[in-house]
């Protein structure tokens, strides 16, 4: 067996090879100096922002998509008998944006049919504004987390480079690449964070966009109502 065989085959030298190819994450932040931990706690508690208005978000949203198929039928039947006390009961007792646009529109009627259309204009801008709420916060994580990453990174190749300098150009390339892979793990963990951050944004503005649609295609729904003969 050659010296090479045996070096292969020696479990000491293998072992040694593992741990210096094994990169803990824990390692690298705790490594990147104090500037690098600061940033990515940062970047933790922009991301646990991110996640909780999200979720958040998706919940209420789902809550407020969800209206019996019925509701409307229900609507048409009281108006068209002339019972608007009993349409506006059905509204307030059930708690969705689209109940909520109706009963605005019963409460007007017997006015002109332009005044109606514009309270339930009102009405639905508010709502759409409550659907929205925080949901710019995540459009911010999304451009600001990878920023944020990246300006430690900086730090720490200015700092990197900084050891450089003051040993004269002597310093190891080793420790000058250690710093350097540790700084750019601020930029990965930005990166992450915005990405997270940018997906949960689409997908909040998808799904509130079908509860718009939904909010306009029953009020046109109630005006054409009101456009029946009776």
């Amino acid at each position: 067996m050659t010296f090479f065989q045996e070096a292969i085959t020696d479990p000491a030298l293998t072992d040694s090879l593992s741990e210096e190819k094994t990169l803990s994450v824990m390692d690298l932040i705790l490594n990147g100096g104090t500037g690098s931990i600061v940033i990515i706690a940062v970047l933790f508690v922009l991301l646990f922002v991110a996640l909780y208005i999200y979720f958040e978000r998706i919940f209420a949203i789902k809550a407020a998509s969800k209206i019996d198929k019925n509701f409307m039928n229900q609507i048409r039947d009281h108006v068209t008998n002339g019972k608007l006390d009993a349409a506006k009961l059905l509204c307030a007792q059930t708690d969705s944006p689209v109940a909520r646009l109706t009963e605005k529109g019963v409460s007007r009627i017997g006015k002109p049919l332009e005044d109606i259309n514009k309270a339930i204009e009102n009405a639905g801008t508010l709502e759409v504004y409550k659907l929205e709420k925080n949901v710019s916060v995540l459009a911010t994580v999304a451009g600001a987390a990878p920023m944020i990453g990246f300006l430690g990174t900086v730090i720490g190749m200015i700092l990197a480079f900084h050891e450089m300098a003051s040993s004269g150009g002597q310093a190891e390339m080793g420790s000058l690449a250690s710093g350097i892979y540790t700084a750019m793990t601020t930029t990965v963990a930005g990166l992450v964070v915005g990405i997270i951050a940018y997906i949960g944004y689409n997908h909040l503005v998808n799904r509130t966009d079908k509860v718009v649609h939904k909010m306009e295609a029953n009020a046109v729904e109630f005006l054409d109502l009101l456009n029946e003969p009776l």
